[in-house]
């Protein structure tokens, strides 16, 4: 860019009365419009596929523990056709008027409100002299959503991540949709703690009449869970199988398990020895992101999101859409459809030429003496379709695609891109939350015409 931050903080002194701090000019407006619009792209819909959007919905900004302004961070999401994003910055939104210090070895940098000029013009960075210091404003919740959101294209989802602890351990929830802050409770236990806010996140949702989603992040941070926290859930039952920070061990480690081998454990928890509220667990892919300006650090944008069917972009439709269980989670692989049909399970996969794709489904059987079944790899296949047909004995069956494409900003060195998605149980066992087309129906040998 060829105006230093020196030469753009005079232009601003000179252009922008102190009265007009707060507000963002016409012109200014115009110029970020048609930033934002350029790199919102129509894609054709096939009338006859779902819809998915694709959706992060743990994202860290300046406001918070970040290091971009929202606007940076938000910008990013849109140019890599994101449908919809909710920035989760740490017990609070985007809400009232907050100044960021800019300095070198800081968090906010002069290049860091250059780039910010550059893209969305220069007349748009607020700037001001306070104690010597240079500052920088940032955007507010309804600025940013003023910007970006476009019908049917784009939408920003308010949230928060409810950040609080018990003892040593650390219980972080998300909750997409809200509007106003929720602060964190602390309550007797671990569990106890848990469940008080995500009541108090549900209870907001109907005090609001708007839907809202809870779910539990990273459990296996700073060893802070196990799966009987996952599996003592009420209510609100959703967790990170997959968040791309560095830090939160979603691997095995030693003895302790995998967050997916965790997930298993609750179901079967749940739903055979009636632990919570005995219902299905769901699991999300999720960023939480906070490096925005490398590829390769610990917790980088494009790492884990989430597959809404939804037929409108549209946070309350999104979130009724994910209550349901009508999504599954990626980290690369992209499903065309998961349905239930005939009996079986039927995953589409949207593959690449010259890459394999491996589908293991993933369950625990029900056994005959009563005791507690174990989750197991029930069948795999490379077809696309992959098929499984249901015995009826499955106290519930799950879908993990694994491609032998590398993850191009991995997790971990050696990650391949993979999908998972929703636990359901077999059709017929009446449970009413088992979405007919979305998730969840012995392998097909090769899946039939109607299949393909």
């Amino acid at each position: 860019m060829p105006r230093t931050l020196a030469t753009l903080l005079l232009a601003m002194t000179a252009s922008v009365p102190a009265a007009a701090a707060f507000h963002v000019q016409d012109s200014v407006q115009d110029s970020v419009q048609d930033s934002v619009q350029d790199s919102v792209q129509d894609s054709p819909q096939d009338a006859t596929a779902p819809r998915w959007l694709r959706g992060n919905t743990h994202t860290h900004t300046l406001w918070s523990d970040g290091d971009a302004p929202p606007e940076t961070v938000i910008a990013w999401y849109v140019d890599h056709g994101y449908e919809f994003l909710v920035l989760s910055d740490h017990n609070l939104l985007q809400k009232g008027d907050r100044w960021f210090d800019v300095a070198e070895g800081g968090r906010l940098t002069p290049a860091k409100v250059e780039a910010v000029a550059e893209r969305f013009g220069e007349a748009f960075p607020e700037l001001r002299e306070q104690d010597g210091r240079t500052q920088m404003r940032l955007r507010r919740l309804d600025e940013l959503q003023a910007m970006f959101d476009r019908p049917d294209e784009f939408a920003l989802i308010p949230g928060e991540e409810v950040t609080g602890s018990f003892r040593l351990a650390q219980i972080h929830v998300n909750a997409l949709n809200v509007d106003e802050t929720i602060d964190p409770i602390r309550a007797e236990s671990v569990q106890a703690t848990i469940q008080a806010n995500l009541d108090a996140i549900a209870a907001w949702g109907r005090a609001k009449g708007r839907p809202v989603l809870a779910h539990l992040n990273h459990p296996n941070f700073r060893k802070s869970l196990g799966y009987r926290q996952l599996a003592e859930m009420r209510g609100e039952r959703f967790f990170e199988v997959y968040n791309g920070h560095r830090s939160v061990e979603n691997e095995r480690v030693g003895d302790r398990p995998s967050t997916e081998e965790m997930w298993d454990l609750a179901l079967v928890a749940r739903l055979h020895g009636g632990a919570g509220d005995g219902e299905l667990l769901y699991g999300l892919a999720t960023d939480d992101a906070h490096d925005h300006y490398e590829t390769d650090a610990v917790s980088v944008p494009g790492r884990g999101w989430v597959m809404v069917r939804c037929d409108a972009v549209d946070p309350d439709e999104i979130v009724r859409a994910m209550r349901r269980g009508d999504f599954h989670a990626s980290s690369g692989v992209g499903l065309e459809d998961v349905r239930i049909e005939d009996g079986r399970l039927v995953v589409d996969i949207d593959t690449d030429e010259g890459v394999a794709y491996r589908t293991e489904f993933i369950g625990a059987v029900r056994s005959e003496d009563g005791e507690a079944p174990v989750a197991e790899v029930l069948a795999s296949t490379e077809a696309d379709p992959a098929v499984y047909r249901f015995t009826g004995k499955e106290l519930y069956v799950r879908a993990r695609v694994t491609s032998s494409r590398p993850h191009p900003r991995p997790y971990a060195k050696g990650d391949l891109e993979m999908a998972w998605t929703q636990p359901v149980r077999p059709p017929g066992t009446g449970d009413d939350d088992t979405p007919r087309s979305d998730t969840p129906p012995t392998i097909d040998p090769e899946p039939s015409e109607s299949d393909r």
